[in-house]
């Protein structure tokens, strides 16, 4: 469906990262928009911003990204051109999204859900069973390091960041030998030559809002909010309240290890919820299902019974 819009008088600008994962993301937007309002590309103007998270990567390739800041990392900068004025729109993945927004910013469009699923990619091994015993794993992700230590902790884990093609080469190169990516981002990238096997989110469940693209705008910019509510997603907005309520009630980032996932049946949504110990050496896990309407409250009803059974500490690192 086409909806009516007066010309622009100047490009919207759209702010993202320069990855070409995010780069893909925006285009995505445009895209939508651009069919939504019948507009040509010429009326976006996609803008690259560098954030802390980007330069951070290129510095200290080593260190955890946890060491070096906390949440908002890859979207700090962004938000201040937001809020600014030098962009109309951001458009983030919703996994490295801080459960809170800066006054006078508001998050409330997003796309059309891509695959949950984390990634088993390896040039060598079809999956994590048929890893050696004490094999050298490389992943970025603390929740992802957690999952696999609880399963295999004889598992030898590195830090493994870059983007798909960084993290390729060092597998090559004999870095290690599997990692782990988000199918998401490799079916947006449209990266059907990476020796990719699915993993059912029984076997290791996502981050929360993983597979998900959200659209940040300025709270008073009703212009905006008529754009992008013709191309919000109401079902992944139903299920992003809920598992976004879960890691809000955990006090969780992108930095903590903890995964998340809701799934709708009509009216009813599931909610799947796990927390882990930095270090493999435990994980704690709830499920619950409802009124979608209620999905919130069950998120945060979730992360009170699992924060009652971890006690105080459940998530530093142990001596």
């Amino acid at each position: 469906m086409t909806h009516a819009l007066p010309a622009p008088a100047s490009p919207l600008k759209i702010g993202t990262r320069g990855s070409p994962l995010a780069l893909a993301q925006a285009h995505e937007t445009r895209a939508r928009l651009g069919r939504a309002f019948d507009l040509p590309e010429s009326a976006f103007e996609i803008m690259v911003i560098k954030t802390t998270g980007d330069d951070a990567a290129l510095i200290a390739k080593d260190r955890p990204l946890k060491e070096i800041g906390g949440k908002g990392l890859f979207t700090k900068e962004i938000e201040e051109q937001l809020l600014s004025g030098g962009i109309d729109i951001a458009v983030h993945s919703m996994k490295d999204m801080p459960v809170d927004q800066p006054a006078g910013l508001l998050l409330d469009c997003y796309l059309p859900r891509e695959d949950v699923r984390d990634a088993f990619v390896s040039p060598s091994v079809n999956g994590l069973a048929d890893l050696p015993q004490g094999a050298v794993v490389g992943t970025s992700s603390l929740r992802r390091r957690a999952q696999l230590l609880v399963k295999r902790p004889d598992l030898q884990v590195v830090e493994f960041r870059g983007n798909v093609q960084t993290r390729l080469k060092k597998l090559d190169d004999g870095v290690a030998s599997c990692t782990f990516l988000a199918m998401a981002g490799l079916k947006r990238l449209g990266r059907d030559d990476v020796p990719a096997t699915p993993i059912a989110p029984e076997d290791m469940l996502p981050a929360v809002a993983q597979g998900a693209i959200g659209i940040e705008r300025r709270e008073n910019d009703h212009r905006v909010a008529d754009l992008l509510a013709a191309i919000h997603d109401r079902q992944t907005g139903e299920r992003l309240a809920a598992e976004r309520a879960f890691l809000s009630a955990l006090d969780g980032s992108c930095e903590t290890p903890i995964a998340g996932l809701a799934e709708l049946d009509g009216d009813t949504l599931r909610l799947r919820g796990e927390i882990l110990r930095p270090d493999g050496s435990e994980c704690l896990n709830d499920e619950v299902a409802g009124s979608v309407a209620d999905g919130a409250e069950m998120g945060r009803a979730m992360a009170a019974r699992l924060l009652a059974q971890a006690g105080e500490g459940f998530f530093d690192w142990r001596a």
